[in-house]
């Protein structure tokens, strides 16, 4: 029997992911939490609550505590971060239980104590271990971290796209850029309202996205919004060359950081590489189209990891097992 309990927790920008030893994938939701503007309680966290932003309630403030990857707003981050170990059901034991968080590999140091602080007011109190997170998506990649081989993994999240390449779980050369999902959708959203005069909200512009993504695929897709100009819902076709346009600059800073990191490969890394492929992880992995783009800039086959919106997770869990 295992005396201590333990969680892996991949706390996304977008998502946040719970994994408690001995049951799996225990909890999946937005990383948002709605707080009550007259009595400053918690109203709702996860689904519950992002369903509220852009929504502008009078009654609370929707709280998206993490920005590019890291803690933006602590008190939130403590808050959303307990609420979510309560839904879990995180044991209490003889042991504090370990809590393996995953954190993008350009954070300072200051980022990441902020997140120690966040995960260490929470209860039970957890003995809490950072890992980087190319290290937690090449463990759920499938990459053998035990054995010290070479690993290629580009990591696409909400707030940041990590590259990175690995000998075992040690990084050997890493870029974190703060270009990533949202940056995307924001760029969809600016484009639509520049060349069509609509307002559209986060959702369809993630749904845009995702659906024209780099083009090849539907001409265009429908998109409810308001009018610019007469503040009144309007349904438009939005054309897929116009959210290709609105991708283009992303996708070109990471493909650049891909063909950068390869050019600077250490030689006994490099058959490890080419064998291991590129690797997409990250919900930005399932964009249409960057797979091949990513192909085409490195010169080398890449490929979408099996589920890769739980990648992360998946590989922090294996972390936790391994340590555990």
């Amino acid at each position: 029997m295992r005396l201590r309990a333990g969680v892996a927790i991949d706390l996304g920008t977008v998502n946040t992911l719970v994994y408690v030893a001995g049951r799996g994938l225990v909890l999946e939701e937005p990383s948002a939490i709605a707080v009550d503007r007259g009595s400053g309680k918690v109203s709702a966290v996860g689904t519950e609550a992002d369903a509220l932003a852009g929504k502008e309630p009078r009654d609370v403030e929707v709280i998206h505590p993490l920005r590019d990857g890291v803690v933006a707003d602590l008190d939130a981050a403590a808050a959303m971060l307990q609420a979510f170990l309560r839904l879990a059901r995180l044991r209490r034991g003889p042991l504090r239980p370990a809590a393996v968080i995953c954190v993008p590999g350009g954070a300072t140091w200051v980022e990441r104590r902020s997140l120690v602080a966040a995960a260490g007011s929470v209860r039970p109190k957890c003995t809490v271990q950072l890992v980087d997170e190319p290290v937690a998506a090449a463990a759920g990649a499938g990459y053998d971290l035990t054995a010290g081989s070479g690993a290629f993994i580009v990591d696409i999240g909400g707030g940041t796209t990590e590259v990175a390449v690995l000998a075992g779980r040690h990084v050997v050369r890493a870029q974190s850029l703060r270009t990533a999902g949202n940056a995307m959708d924001a760029a969809v959203t600016n484009a639509v309202r520049s060349k069509l005069d609509l307002l559209i909200g986060r959702d369809v512009a993630r749904t845009l996205k995702m659906t024209l993504g780099l083009g090849g695929g539907p001409a265009s897709a429908e998109a409810v919004g308001v009018d610019a100009g007469r503040r009144t819902p309007r349904v438009a076709q939005i054309p897929a060359e116009l959210v290709a346009a609105a991708l283009e600059p992303a996708v070109t800073a990471i493909a650049g950081t891909v063909q950068e990191m390869l050019s600077d490969i250490p030689p006994n890394l490099a058959d490890d590489v080419v064998r291991g492929k590129l690797r997409l992880a990250g919900g930005g992995a399932l964009l249409p189209g960057l797979a091949g783009r990513l192909e085409e800039a490195a010169g080398l086959p890449a490929v979408v990891v099996d589920d890769p919106l739980r990648c992360v997770a998946r590989g922090a869990a294996a972390i936790l097992e391994l340590g555990g």
